[in-house]
Parts: structure tokens; C-alpha cells; sequence
């Protein structure tokens, strides 16, 4: 016999379910009532929605997920910057799929001081240094730009494939992403043609 996972599982479980689908706006009602948990139990926790809503974001692996995918593509750092583009076909092929968690509540919550807004821009930062460090070891002439390109990159894929799925905006992503690794190498000021 499985063991139940105790409140505050339930209430992460239905809250990344509930957020996600239906945006960080739902009703405490509908995720204390798919929890099946007390409103008690949201504070005791939690400390209220604000806090669930932050550990939602913090427990989400998307950032891991990158660094496995790209781990599982080898070691030569422009197969794994590309191998990106190939998960994101999967993902935003996947029923259900609503764009990205961070960027959907980063524009709903309104309030620049909701605590939510540090773990969002903590994501995105980590995935704009992922990115730069592997834009740097492939010899990039500026990563950190290209890194803020390639964030821009996967960013509208997440964003376009819920508006245009069938546009498959990540395989067109990833023949830019390509233009972007064809100047690794490349010297950073180059002598303009005479």
C-alpha cells in the first residue's frame, strides 16, 4: 500500500497542476479542494498563496532539465546548445502545453513586489549563464550577448508555440541559434570589407 503524500505535497502536486493550466490567478478554493487539504494547512505551509506560488516556482527542475539535456548530447558545446531546440520541439509538441511557467506569471503578477519575481528572474539568470558558458567554451566572441540571444531565442519558442504550434517555431529557432554558433571562432571586431 502506497503511503499519501502529506498536505503540503498535495498542495505543490495541485498547485503547479492548477497554476500552470489556468495561470497563477486560480482560486485558493480549487487548489485547497484538488489538494484536498484544509485552508489551515495552505497557511501553516505556506503562509498563504504568495508563498505557494514562490515554491512552485523554486521546486520547478527546468533549469536541471536543460543541463540534462545538454549533458545527454555529449561534450562538444554547439551539439548541446542545439540539442535545446530539439527538447523544445518535444515539450511544445506535448498535450496540454501552455508556454513557459516563469514568463506566464512573471506578466500576470502585476504587483512588482510580489516575492515571485525574484525566483522568475533567479531562473531566468540561471539559464542566461548556462547558456554562456557553453556559448563561451564553443568560442563565441561575446557570450554573454549571445547567451542574452539564445534566452531570447527560447523564450519566443515557448511563447510562439502556444499561439502557432503548427509553425514549429522550435526547429525555426534552432537554424537561428546555428547563425549564432557559426561566430564562434569568429574574432569579435572583425575588419569591415573593403
Amino acid at each position: 500500500m502506497t503511503e499519501r503524500p502529506g498536505p503540503r505535497e498535495r498542495l505543490l502536486t495541485a498547485a503547479r497542476d492548477l497554476t500552470y493550466r489556468h495561470g497563477v490567478h486560480v482560486g485558493v478554493d480549487a487548489i485547497l479542494e484538488a489538494a484536498g487539504v484544509a485552508r489551515r494547512s495552505l497557511y501553516q505551509h505556506f503562509g498563504g498563496k504568495d508563498g505557494l506560488i514562490v515554491e512552485v516556482l523554486r521546486g520547478d527542475l527546468s533549469a536541471a532539465r536543460y543541463r540534462q539535456v545538454m549533458d545527454a548530447a555529449g561534450t562538444d558545446p554547439r551539439e548541446r546548445l542545439l540539442a535545446v531546440f530539439d527538447e523544445l520541439e518535444t515539450i511544445t509538441e506535448q498535450p496540454g502545453f501552455r508556454g513557459c511557467r516563469y514568463t506566464a506569471a512573471e506578466l500576470a503578477l502585476a504587483d512588482p513586489g510580489h516575492p515571485a519575481h525574484g525566483e522568475i528572474r533567479g531562473y531566468k539568470d540561471e539559464l542566461r549563464e548556462i547558456f554562456a558558458g557553453e556559448l563561451a567554451k564553443a568560442g563565441h566572441p561575446d557570450p554573454d550577448l549571445a547567451a542574452e540571444q539564445y534566452l531570447v531565442l527560447v523564450d519566443g519558442v515557448l511563447a510562439h508555440a502556444v499561439t502557432r504550434p503548427e509553425a514549429r517555431p522550435a526547429r525555426a529557432a534552432k537554424g537561428l541559434a546555428e547563425l549564432m554558433l557559426n561566430l564562434a571562432g569568429t574574432p569579435s571586431n572583425p575588419s569591415p570589407p573593403r
